[in-house]
């Protein structure tokens, strides 16, 4: 993929000339407040890395975004295959990561509705989740305005993050494909 446009952000292939930016917005403790702990510049390139590969590997992935004429880079945003093992994995899940400048005007939103588009419409995906912590009401907020649901049934202990530690327990939220369409197509459910 070269370039996905929304009215205000283009979704693209990430660039060397991201990853200084990445690592400054994965060191912000607001940005990582609901993670176990900012990154080093040295872990944030291996998850540039990482994000490059499952972007090669699956045609979709977790895009940068940039605003044109703004900014060229704001964040990423868009569809992952989680690495762990839990009881609604395997899985795509959507998700995003914005630096604090970019919060509250709708960008994660935006971005994020052109993300399931492309994994309902060009990949046929079935169902897509995206969790985060219990005490994360910012992304919950993003989860429910693209029209996820959430069953606190559902609500699990991260298996990445320690026994103990406050952001283990993460809240599920889901969308299929039948629920998406059926939002997408209705203006006054968006």
């Amino acid at each position: 993929m070269t370039g996905l446009r929304t009215p205000r952000l283009i979704l693209r292939d990430w660039r060397s000339t991201d990853l200084e930016p990445f690592a400054a917005l994965n060191a912000d403790p607001a940005v990582m407040e609901h993670f176990p702990a900012p990154m080093t510049g040295a872990e944030s390139n291996v998850m540039a890395e990482r994000i490059a590969a499952h972007l090669s590997r699956h045609g979709y992935g977790l895009w940068a975004v940039e605003a044109p004429g703004v900014a060229p880079f704001i964040g990423f945003v868009g569809l992952n295959r989680p690495g762990f093992a839990a009881s609604f994995t395997p899985c795509v899940e959507i998700g995003w990561r914005l630096a604090t400048a970019w919060w509250g005007q709708g960008y994660a939103t935006e971005a994020a509705r052109a993300a399931l588009a492309i994994g309902f419409e060009q990949h046929g995906l079935d169902e897509i989740v995206s969790f985060t912590t219990t005490t994360n009401r910012r992304s919950a907020a993003v989860m429910e305005r693209l029209s996820m649901t959430h069953d606190p049934a559902e609500d699990f202990d991260h298996p990445l993050v320690a026994d103990g530690h406050r952001l283990r327990r993460h809240m599920l939220y889901r969308l299929t494909r039948s629920d998406w369409i059926t939002h997408s197509r209705n203006p006054a459910m968006r």
